[in-house]
């Protein structure tokens, strides 16, 4: 829809609609070294409106964290009514898709280099299982025994995450088939049947997804009192209001943009709501097209009156409102659209001098990526549509007709409105026991507490900032302590984690930081504490090249008389305090010597040039992890058919590596029982007769974010346990720093076997997984009364614990 320029002397025949020359190459605009890499995609003129090109869409919350029940999220801040939400609060369901890393490399069919004396098609598809991990998210906002305010916020997980996926994981594809170096997949599928299983099977979910929202969640809020409505719903006084408002905090940051010979196809960013609008000269009767972008930072939904909610689109786009952006014209129609943009960062860092320079131009980039999706409502003109796709350089294939509102993230301000009767009962963790006895309002020594025994931490059941946040805090005021190493992958905006380490510099100990400024969609903020961190006198280095560093550490050095002892903490979870409240993670806090000299040996490592690459109590990727639990597998077929007890349980987000796989393959039919307790995806085929019978695999979903990764071995009577960062992917496994910590404390060992039994066990609340891929919800008995929530158990644990259980 984009024919040439009219000449002069021949006017537009009235009806038609002008547009601009097509938007490329050929109008000189210049190109990034991603564009020219990912085809013909080009930056805007520099001369154009720069308010609306240079915004970036912001970072999926990390919901703030989103929190993602399975990637609870992404870690971009969305806008909602009253401020910016933070997305990693908004995980708050604890399901957030785990796509927070390098897109795993399409290897070639694995089985036949490695697994050849194993069946072929033995993988599910990752992608395919990804997406039955988010129809997962979307089954409990689906769900009537859900708090209402909890679907609502269920509904902006699975949007947020789905956004992250096709920012990531199709563009990531896209890419490798546009280079030409896309192969076929561990299983099977080629690269083209992949993409293609991915627009059908997510289409299918998106209309499943608006549907649960049309004709259940917006329904019931109203039934509640809480109405999300159109503008042709209001009554006249609240449309009066809204012009107020437009008039006064809208309007003037609005830009339309106009699409003729003299003004070119604007600059569509990732994400951003747009409204396509028509507009006719009234004189000449010639039809125009034009751009209008929603402002990012500005409110989602605008309250009408008291819980009366109005999509903020919707304001712009009352007739009265759009003709105060177009005096003179004629608003013939107007049809909401938002695309969706390659976001991923390819920094070349063999090639890069400056590492913190080189991401800092890559950030840059990631806006102009090209797009991966484009989200219509169903009600667009094909004309209209015909022009997107067109100027949008998008394929038919990505369209996604859906009923409008578009953009369901903005569901996370509808779910944070203050209705505690329609969410989930409020929870506050509380110290953990073995730090202090008694509850108080004062913070326990941890020093003091460790020289006696470790302490298993288990968030958010146990309360982080009396535990993790205590003993960094501590650490930095205590004088006797000299040094203070740590790692950072994520952390909050106003973290208490890194005013500790700048206060221990200040205070003249050593510091040494090491940030991953790497981490996805939380670079900017890692490079902003990075800074912040080196001016404070904190040692501030950035990892190995090639690798992320993705292990959760901190390690103290303490004088205590004529000797220096180092305290520990190995945790599967970030050091972030608001995600702290929202992911279920585990850590332990040790004086033990052996893990605090490992701990030295792996910061020398990642600060300097030490090649160690054995460990006393760590295993660590990408040497010895890999290697060291499939030794362990296969060391439980060797005790199996001893006669000695056996078996293997692993909780992790995904289990896909392949090597790891096939060893829980082989110990499968060996006779060892197998239990794999995962929350996103899994490309193992549980139930296969004479390859995976005695595999079992669950997954379970909630208000809080399963992303603990514990390995359990029976190992001949004498349980071996091990907890830490990695999951089980290539990216964990070949290209990052990971770290396990075996636990020694029986007691300890015995609360983590517990927690993986009761997670697998017929009588608790999960999804099962089938040999043919699909999972199964199991959330009633034969009786069709509930089945046990293992969250709620630990919740009520920890209450009755403190004498506030439930009756």
């Amino acid at each position: 829809m984009q024919p040439p320029a009219p000449e002069p002397a021949e006017p537009a025949r009235r009806g038609s609609l002008t547009l601009a020359p097509a938007y490329s190459d050929a109008v000189g605009a210049p190109r990034t070294a991603s564009a020219r890499k990912n085809g013909a995609m080009s930056q805007p003129n520099a001369a154009q409106d720069q308010t609306d090109h240079a915004d970036t869409a912001p970072a999926p919350a990390a919901a703030q964290p989103q929190p993602s029940v399975g990637s609870l999220a992404a870690h971009r801040p969305h806008p909602v009514a009253g401020g910016e939400y933070d997305l990693a609060a908004a995980k708050l369901a604890g399901i957030v898709a785990d796509i927070d890393a390098d897109p795993d490399d399409y290897e070639e069919d694995y089985a036949n280099q490695e697994g050849a004396e194993l069946p072929q098609g033995r993988f599910l598809d990752r992608e395919r299982s990804w997406l039955a991990f988010n129809e997962r998210v979307l089954e409990l906002a689906e769900d009537p025994n859900t708090p209402l305010l909890e679907r609502a916020n269920f509904l902006a997980i699975f949007a947020s995450n789905l956004d992250e996926f096709f920012m990531v994981r199709v563009a990531g594809l896209k890419r490798r088939i546009a280079t030409g170096v896309a192969t076929r997949s561990a299983s099977g599928l080629q690269p083209r049947e992949v993409l293609e299983l991915i627009w059908n099977r997510s289409r299918e979910l998106m209309a499943r997804h608006a549907a649960c929202y049309q004709d259940e969640i917006a329904p019931s809020l109203a039934d509640e009192g809480v109405h999300v409505v159109r503008w042709n719903e209001l009554t006249e006084k609240e449309q009066a209001r809204l012009y107020t408002l437009f008039m006064q905090q809208i309007f003037p940051v609005l830009t339309p943009l106009a699409v003729d010979p003299a003004h070119p196809f604007p600059y569509i960013s990732g994400l951003s709501l747009n409204l396509a609008v028509v507009v006719s000269n009234p004189v000449s009767g010639h039809r125009h097209f034009a751009r209008v972008k929603v402002p990012p930072l500005l409110a989602r939904f605008l309250e009408a009156s008291p819980q009366r909610y109005v999509p903020i689109e919707d304001v712009i786009a009352a007739p009265r409102h759009l003709g105060e952006l177009f005096p003179g014209m004629k608003v013939e129609e107007h049809h909401m659209f938002r695309l969706t943009r390659n976001e991923d960062l390819e920094v070349e860092e063999d090639d890069a001098e400056n590492l913190l320079q080189a991401l800092e131009k890559e950030l840059m980039r990631r806006r102009f990526g090209p797009p991966v999706r484009l989200e219509v409502e169903e009600t667009i003109d094909p004309e209209i549509l015909s022009l997107l796709v067109k100027e949008l350089k998008i394929s038919e294939a990505e369209v996604y007709p859906l009923p409008g509102p578009l953009d369901l993230t903005g569901l996370f301000s509808i779910a944070g409105i203050d209705r505690p009767e329609l969410k989930y009962p409020k929870f506050v963790a509380g110290t953990h026991r073995d730090l202090a006895e008694v509850e108080s309002a004062s913070a326990p020594d941890v020093f003091a507490a460790l020289r006696s025994h470790d302490v298993l931490l288990h968030h958010p059941y146990d309360s982080f900032s009396t535990s993790v946040q205590a003993f960094l805090e501590q650490a930095a005021a205590d004088p006797d302590v000299l040094a203070i190493k740590q790692t950072l992958y994520r952390t909050s905006g106003d973290s208490p984690i890194v005013d500790a380490l700048i206060e221990a510099a200040e205070a003249g100990k050593q510091v040494l930081v090491l940030v991953e400024i790497k981490a996805r969609f939380d670079e900017q903020a890692n490079i902003k504490w990075a800074r912040k961190l080196e001016e404070s006198g904190c040692h501030v280095v950035y990892g190995l090249v090639g690798l992320k560093t993705h292990c959760k550490l901190s390690l103290v050095v303490r004088q205590e008389g004529d000797q220096l002892v180092r305290y520990s903490h190995v945790g599967t979870g970030n050091y972030h305090p608001k995600t702290a409240r929202l992911y279920e993670d585990l850590g332990l806090l040790t004086a033990d010597q052996e893990v605090g000299a490992d701990l030295s040996d792996l910061f020398n490592r990642l600060s300097g040039y030490s090649r160690r690459e054995t460990y006393r109590r760590l295993l660590v990727a990408p040497k010895s992890l890999r290697t060291g639990l499939i030794t362990r597998i296969e060391k439980e077929v060797q005790h199996h058919r001893a006669g000695r007890p056996a078996h293997v349980r692993v909780k992790v987000n995904s289990m896909v590596d392949e090597a790891v796989v096939d060893a829980l393959y082989r110990a499968s039919q060996a006779g060892v029982p197998v239990d794999i307790w995962v929350r996103g995806i899994c490309a193992v085929r549980p139930g296969v007769a004479g390859l995976s019978e005695n595999i079992r695999v669950r997954s379970i979903l909630g208000r809080f974010l399963e992303h603990s990764r514990v390995f359990a071995f029976g190992n001949g009577g004498e349980p071996e346990v091990w907890i830490g960062s990695a999951d089980m992917m290539h990216r964990n496994l070949d290209r990052r720093i990971e770290a396990l910590v075996r636990v020694e404390d029986p007691a300890h060992r015995a609360a983590l076997s517990r927690l993986l039994e009761t997670g697998m066990s017929d009588t608790t609340a999960s999804w099962h997984l089938g040999p043919d891929g699909n999972w199964t919800r199991h959330a009633l008995d034969a009786d069709g009364l509930p089945l046990r929530n293992v969250q709620e158990m630990l919740i009520d644990a920890r209450r009755r614990r403190r004498g506030t259980a439930t009756p």
